[in-house]
């Protein structure tokens, strides 16, 4: 039984090995830091956003400015003035997650606009990734700037400078010891 299953194991490790992968992985966020369109899209995203959450920011101080007028003046009030003054700040809090929502919510202004800048650059940096691995008869090629947890990664496997002089740029070596 033994030597029937120390037969198998290796005839299965035979056949593995015959049909072993080429493997190779890039960097996306390093590959994406050489392209100059990225970078000045990535700056225009980051300062719309900082943008929008100063206005975000500014509106949730006018309620807080509110609703402390509104808990000064409480007990002067009447029910019917008392009533408008908290509908007017439950008014103005809506309106301002109602912003939030546009602006930085799921197919809000900010992500719509991220695709407009950002997606014809990822669809380029995917076909040079595509060309290389067929050039060079690669199976899989995973990114290490992704979730993928790489417990230990060969130099040699690292297509991202090929990708980079692919798209038309010069790798950076300080960017990649950044990278590491």
């Amino acid at each position: 039984m033994k030597k029937i299953f120390a037969i198998l194991a290796f005839i299965t490790c035979s056949i593995s090995a015959s049909f072993a992968q080429r493997v190779a992985y890039v960097d996306s966020e390093y590959i994406l830091k050489h392209i100059p369109e990225y970078v000045s899209a990535q700056k225009r995203l980051d300062d719309l956003s900082v943008q929008w959450q100063g206005e975000v920011d500014k509106q949730y101080g006018e309620i807080e400015r509110l609703y402390k007028a509104y808990q000064n003046d409480q007990v002067l009030l009447n029910d019917d003035m008392r009533k408008r003054r908290e509908d007017e700040i439950v008014n103005k809090e809506k309106q301002v997650k109602d912003f939030q929502k546009q602006k930085f919510g799921y197919e809000g202004e900010l992500f719509q606009t991220r695709v407009r800048l950002v997606k014809p650059i990822q669809e380029r940096v995917a076909k040079a990734i595509q060309d290389i691995a067929t050039n060079q008869g690669l199976d899989l090629v995973l990114d290490k700037g992704s979730e993928v947890t790489f417990l230990f990664a060969s130099p040699r496997l690292d297509k991202s400078n090929d990708v980079i002089t692919k798209l038309g740029f010069k790798p950076d070596p300080a960017l990649a010891e950044k990278a590491q």
